[in-house]
């Protein structure tokens, strides 16, 4: 059974609160529901936190003995050059998800230190970013 980790970063906590416009009115705890019953035969895990050390630390934790990380780093995205560092340095592949356009938005956002080091890039499909990443390390 392959183990993957979803690791969601700063304000991704407030998913169904912040810019429904934007992010959707679910919030993420529903939707990792749907992902567990919808993905029964993958060991999903789901980890979030605002704290940049944090997010290093549980990349560190589970970039050795993983199949997949699912990583929206958030801002971070945009402005750690420790997680571009941290995710170079493990074996566990990583795809990068942002759920609005990035491209679309305030130009600081269309740069991010985490592409460089991700396997993939899946950025402006909505919630069903995290859906189309798992199924890229299931095949």
């Amino acid at each position: 059974m392959k183990k993957i980790i979803i690791i969601n970063g700063p304000n991704l906590n407030l998913l169904g609160k912040r810019e429904p416009c934007i992010y959707g009115s679910s919030t993420f705890e529903a939707y990792f529901e749907e992902l567990k019953n919808k993905f029964q035969d993958v060991a999903l895990e789901y980890y979030q936190s605002n704290v940049e050390g944090e997010l290093l630390n549980k990349l560190h934790e589970v970039g050795f003995n993983y199949d997949g990380v699912v990583l929206n780093a958030g801002a971070y995205s945009h402005t750690s050059v420790a997680l571009y560092d941290a995710i170079k340095a493990i074996v566990t592949p990583v795809i990068e998800v942002h759920i609005s356009n990035t491209f679309s938005r305030e130009e600081f956002r269309q740069h991010s230190y985490i592409s460089p080091n991700a396997s993939g890039i899946i950025v402006g499909f909505g919630i069903k970013g995290y859906n189309l990443a798992i199924q890229s390390f299931i095949n």
